[in-house]
């Protein structure tokens, strides 16, 4: 039983944790809006450009694994606290670049700060509302932030990039930053971590980092050089043999970094493998969307962001008012498929779009479609994904998912951009290039009606009791 101070004092922790998140996810669309200004000031070639975005991505998605399973050791809130900081200082150094090689380096910095703070958030959440009731609501908030932060930044990008400068994009963080890491101090309570002696496993460390940045930075090159090219090939077998090195280690080492006790859970493992292919279908739409938005219909980057804004509130609502209920009255698994299926029929409508489309007819129904069942989707997987993790493993399972997360979705945007291209070729006209926008969105539709099957298939279902509080089904 909580007291009506300390149940409040909760919620507004909630709420920071949340405003932690959302910064780090925005920067992930907000910097895309603005590379074209950021390529005319700083004078990037159109190869070197794309290392403002890989070089964050390669830090970020590298170091979530770890810096979930070190929040478990050492005290999570230490670890979005060291985050925060440093992604803080690292927007400023960003802020101020007047060089190419200043802003890549500050970028990469970002992405580590990224990683520490965002790891271990899901994990606190949980650990901050053990009760099903509340959790689900507090998820459901959380969920919003992931799913929509997305086509905030790209709303936030434009604006912006079109009314000051593209140094405003990290200006931004640098206040939200300070305020959150203050109100985190004071908020959020401090929860001793498990001790270094129950997992301090450097060599394991050393080879899950490297394998997983390899690993990121060769999807990342996949788009220039292709799957089948010596350098694709190579440094993808280098990555899987260090990260199979890990997992080896991890099976016959006494204190192992990454206990593999977390993926006997059939929901656990379902859920990661579901929401690998729901980002798929999700990275297709708002990268690729936005590129029909712009190629193919002639938006303006501010436009693209207020044309995904239905959507983003749709997904608040659905997040922050649906969720909960539905989660607790028939258990986080048949909302999931039915959420998985409204997703899928919304990129069938978008491989649909014609070149001269109009928003209202073929824009908007389809993002509609998509903002509900990702509002329903992400909470729904965020539980069960969580389910089978213990108070001692909690940022383990938050970082697991957060990486599944950034390699699905970097993989599944490797592959459909690749073939969309492929599917253009030479061609240069507005046809060709929506018809490779077609072949990506049937893909990504492909991919969640495969996660559909897998959370029929795998997920465990969950029982009611009377209170319909969620009981998971014994095996």
């Amino acid at each position: 039983m909580t007291s009506p101070d300390t149940d409040r004092n909760r919620w507004a922790a909630l709420y920071v944790l949340c405003a932690g998140a959302l910064m780090i996810v925005l920067d992930a669309t907000i910097v895309n809006v603005a590379l074209p200004s950021i390529q005319d000031d700083l004078g990037f070639s159109p190869s070197n450009l794309a290392w403002v975005v890989n070089a964050y991505l390669i830090a970020f998605g590298g170091l979530l694994l770890l810096a979930g399973r070190i929040g478990d050791l050492i005290g999570q809130r230490r670890i979005f606290l060291i985050g925060l900081v440093v992604f803080t200082a690292a927007s400023l150094l960003c802020a101020l670049a007047q060089t190419q090689e200043m802003l890549i380096a500050a970028r990469f910095i970002q992405g580590i700060g990224g990683a520490l703070t965002s790891a271990v958030v899901l994990g606190m959440i949980v650990t901050m509302f053990p009760q099903p009731r509340e959790q689900a609501k507090a998820l459901g908030v959380y969920g919003f932030v992931a799913s929509a932060g997305g086509s905030i930044g790209l709303l936030a990008g434009g604006v912006l990039t079109d009314a000051i400068s593209w140094h405003w994009i990290f200006f931004i963080n640098i206040p939200i930053g300070i305020v959150t890491g203050l109100l985190a101090l004071r908020l959020v309570e401090p929860r001793p971590g498990i001790g270094l002696t129950a997992g301090a496993d450097l060599p394991g460390a050393v080879l899950l980092t490297t394998g997983l940045m390899l690993g990121v930075y060769t999807i990342l090159g996949i788009s220039e050089y292709g799957w089948t090219s010596g350098r694709t090939l190579g440094l993808g077998a280098v990555a899987l043999v260090l990260v199979s090195a890990f997992v080896i280690r991890q099976a016959r080492i006494a204190n192992p970094l990454m206990p593999l006790r977390l993926f006997r859970s059939r929901n656990v493992t379902g859920a990661n493998l579901a929401v690998a292919l729901l980002v798929v279908g999700m990275f297709g739409l708002f990268f690729l969307g936005a590129l029909y938005l712009q190629k193919i219909l002639g938006y303006t980057p501010l436009q693209v962001g207020l044309a995904f804004l239905p959507s983003t509130l749709v997904m608040g609502v659905v997040s922050l008012r649906l969720s909960q209920p539905l989660i607790m009255r028939f258990g986080p698994r048949t909302p999931l498929i039915g959420a998985l299926l409204m997703t899928m029929t919304g990129l069938l409508l978008f491989a649909r779009t014609p070149v001269a489309g109009t928003f209202a007819v073929d824009i908007l129904p389809a993002t509609l479609l998509i903002g509900v069942g990702a509002g329903l989707s992400t909470p729904a997987l965020m539980t069960l994904a969580m389910s089978g993790a213990t108070p001692e493993d909690s940022g383990l399972a938050s970082g697991l998912f957060n990486t599944t997360v950034q390699v699905g979705g970097a993989i599944g945007l490797a592959v459909l951009a690749t073939l969309a291209s492929q599917r253009t070729g030479d061609a240069t006209g507005a046809a060709a290039l929506n018809s490779g926008y077609h072949l990506a969105y049937l893909l990504g539709a492909g991919a969640l009606g495969l996660a559909a099957l897998i959370s029929i298939v795998v997920l465990r279902p969950v029982a009611r009791t009377a209170g319909r509080e969620p009981v998971a089904v014994p095996a």
